[in-house]
């Protein structure tokens, strides 16, 4: 860990931004913010490039207050360096001290739910109090590639599971199996089963669980669990309002909580001027043109996205992704999400940079920390 162990107490690390899943908006923000980091590779760059810029990007975050980091789970994208979020969250919890950590998410589909309890719970003693688990029940790839994370040539991607798959993994991270269950005596370790142990004192806290969610299914179980919600708004913007609705609308309070709270992640980039903005956020839309035509590769250059010689298909769907990217100066990113914020009622806006240099995204954050009078 970090040689910061001074900010802890009684091994949990203390905080001064609100509780594990609601946070404290900072300066002249409207609700927290945090860091959604894809861990991206562009043009020119390797993967050990990517993971050194994840390392500045969650040092920065934590620096300026920025409310939790997560990253998300991707397979098979040449682009995106994020195959095993538990390896890297490990690794930046050993160079943060305070910063939650988290995933945006893992698939739950694609692990058997005692590896993640394990995983979270090697997790949660390295960090501990400072780890979520944000699940999805996408892949995360191709169906071909999701066939060989599973071993199994029939997907069983049908919404009936992925209940099914939560119950278990809560059973796992709980040690909550009933007697007579078959997984009764199988126990995630690290895990609360070791303070019942002779001589144990291992903590019974866990990360808190939340869903993730691109359309209205993962709302409604959120919101009928009593879980927290982190809704895509950054790829499936309109969707957005209707399922953050129908997650209010299904909520249940829980133990975990008495009112709803939903997350929503943004695409946002700021830079001195709008055109350096315009310039680095056209690298992200033709990574995606490749992506959504079969042709995932690593993030362009500037120059080769200012050239690239648009179809009247790609450019429609380039307007189209542009239209939910806030860039611009610090200003107008500010301001682009206030309305946001405003306009959805989130209770949390989580920001993506895409971009290919990780120095142009470690300085958006900076400036947007700026812009809200972010101290640090």
């Amino acid at each position: 860990m970090s040689g910061e162990d001074d900010n802890r107490a009684g091994g949990r690390t203390q905080h001064d931004d609100g509780d594990e899943i609601r946070g404290t908006a900072r300066g002249s923000a409207p609700v927290p913010l945090s860091v959604l980091d894809l861990v991206t590779v562009g043009a020119g760059h390797t993967a050990a490039d990517a993971v050194r810029t994840a390392v500045d990007l969650a040092r920065t975050a934590e620096r300026r207050g920025f409310h939790r980091y997560w990253v998300a789970e991707h397979h098979s994208m040449p682009g995106v360096a994020s195959s095993s979020p538990a390896v890297l969250l490990a690794h930046l919890a050993a160079h943060t001290a305070r910063i939650r950590l988290g995933s945006g998410g893992v698939m739950l589909p694609n692990h058997a739910p005692l590896v993640i309890a394990e995983q979270f719970g090697t997790l949660e003693a390295m960090a501990p109090g400072r780890i979520d688990l944000g699940l999805g029940r996408a892949p995360g790839t191709d169906g071909a590639t999701a066939a060989a994370l599973r071993r199994a040539e029939r997907l069983n991607e049908g919404a009936e599971e992925f209940p099914q798959q939560l119950a278990e993994l809560t059973r796992f991270l709980d040690d909550s199996f009933p007697d007579g269950h078959p997984y009764a005596r199988i126990h995630a370790v690290p895990g609360p089963v070791q303070a019942t142990s002779p001589g144990g004192v291992q903590s019974p806290h866990r990360p808190p669980l939340w869903l993730l969610g691109s359309s209205g299914f993962s709302a409604r179980l959120a919101g009928s669990l009593g879980l927290p919600f982190a809704f895509a708004h950054h790829f499936s913007a309109a969707n957005t309002l209707p399922a953050l609705d129908l997650y209010r609308a299904s909520f249940r309070p829980s133990e975990t909580l008495a009112e709803p709270y939903a997350l929503i992640g943004v695409s946002a980039l700021a830079a001195e001027d709008e055109r350096e903005a315009r310039r680095q956020v056209m690298t992200g839309a033709l990574a995606m043109v490749r992506l959504r035509t079969g042709r995932p590769g690593l993030v362009p250059i500037p120059e080769e996205a200012a050239a690239y010689p648009f179809n009247e298909l790609e450019r429609g769907f380039v307007d189209s992704w542009l239209a939910n990217v806030v860039h611009g100066t610090p200003d107008e990113v500010r301001q682009g999400l206030d309305d946001l914020a405003k306009r959805t009622g989130a209770d949390e806006l989580m920001i993506t940079a895409n971009a290919h240099g990780g120095a142009a995204r470690v300085r958006s954050y900076e400036l947007i920390a700026d812009a809200y009078g972010f101290a640090g």
